[in-house]
């Protein structure tokens, strides 16, 4: 049980709220608009990120009415590893700063990137159903929030990219002297060959799980991490120091990590390559995306204590789908969290799970 007494303090609609008695699967269970996604997306903040909706932090904060100033937020929740509480986690606003989101480990300061050293978090919602479709972006973005689940220090490292980058285009866009280009060059080159060879590991990893699962009842992917530029240190650094005349016209770098893709296609009954993810069917693409996700929770959970947010997966799975879905969840070690607006979807793990119900951002154990 990784995850042990959540705690919610004026976010979203609840005012306060706590979960106690947590178990392997943990069931939120209420209509719609009653508050179960936003308990899952308050544990998704107890790791770094923008969170499962990837919302402003300044509107997570609760608020009765339209006019009244919004009060700022707490989160707790004790991670407990062999019966024992490791780490109180925590994350937190202040009145005076509601779109800074601050952290707590063991009662002191800390970044929120140092959480995934505790624990890995994953999720898996109705909104990423067209991830597939969606831009490169919305897929490294999925990719990283896997690779951080096994490599705690990605989250350092994508940070140190970004920084990196930003710092490149202003001063491209400035035109300052070519040293200080070199030495920014230098550390993005460095941040950006590190998270690269993070990416394709993650992408290696994940293919040698999926090959192991079954090809039914969840389609199987195959996956190919396609870099944005080269993924050796001193060949993307002359790759930057080429293109600063175009990455200056176009305000971007063209070429790097920054660029990398996700290529997923559909494994034919005989084990060949089918169609790309995009071209298939919803229901493929939703079967594909809980392979990866199951494939994923395998690997984090082979480490640290793992936790997996599926946000109504259940309802929308067939009965042969929804049992395997059961029995996988059943045999890894990830900690489950799972919604749904009826106790019927999950009568088959209802009885060995701890049960709430949630009713105008209110929750009661069943």
């Amino acid at each position: 049980m990784p995850l042990a007494r959540i705690t919610l303090q004026d976010f979203r609609n609840h005012a306060h709220s706590e979960l106690v008695e947590t178990a392997h699967f943990n069931l939120l269970v209420g209509p719609n608009g009653a508050g179960k996604t936003n308990v899952l997306e308050a544990i998704s903040l107890l790791a770094p990120g923008r969170g499962l909706r990837r919302a402003q932090i300044a509107d997570l904060a609760r608020r009765e009415r339209a006019e009244e100033v919004k009060r700022p937020f707490a989160i707790g929740a004790n991670l407990v590893e062999q019966e024992q509480v490791s780490a109180r986690l925590g994350t937190y606003t202040k009145r005076e700063q509601p779109g800074r989101r601050l952290v707590r480990i063991n009662g002191a300061e800390a970044t929120a990137a140092a959480l995934s050293e505790w624990h890995a978090v994953s999720w898996l919602t109705p909104a990423m159903d067209g991830l597939f479709t969606d831009s490169a972006g919305a897929r490294r973005r999925f990719v990283d929030r896997m690779a951080l689940a096994i490599e705690p220090g990605h989250a350092r490292a994508v940070g140190q990219l970004e920084a990196a980058l930003r710092e490149r285009n202003r001063l491209l866009e400035e035109g300052r002297d070519a040293r200080w280009l070199d030495a920014v060059e230098a550390q993005l080159a460095d941040a950006g060959t590190q998270v690269s060879a993070t990416r394709a590991r993650l992408v290696s990893r994940l293919g040698e799980e999926l090959s192991a699962l079954p090809p039914e009842p969840f389609a199987r992917p195959i996956l190919a991490y396609r870099p944005g530029g080269p993924t050796v240190r001193d060949d993307l650094a002359a790759t930057l120091v080429r293109g600063r005349a175009r990455d200056r016209a176009a305000g971007r770098a063209l070429a790097g990590p920054h660029r990398d893709e996700l290529g997923v296609t559909m494994m034919r009954s005989d084990g060949s390559p089918g169609q790309p993810a995009a071209a298939c069917s919803t229901g493929e693409q939703k079967a594909m995306l809980i392979a990866i996700t199951l494939a994923q929770s395998v690997l984090s959970a082979a480490g640290r204590p793992s936790v997996l947010l599926l946000d109504e997966v259940a309802a929308h799975l067939d009965p042969v789908r929804r049992a395997e879905l059961f029995r996988r969840l059943g045999a890894g070690r990830a900690q489950v969290w799972m919604t749904g607006t009826e106790i019927a979807a999950f009568s088959e793990i209802a009885s060995e799970a701890a049960v709430w119900k949630v009713a105008g951002g209110a929750i009661e154990p069943l």
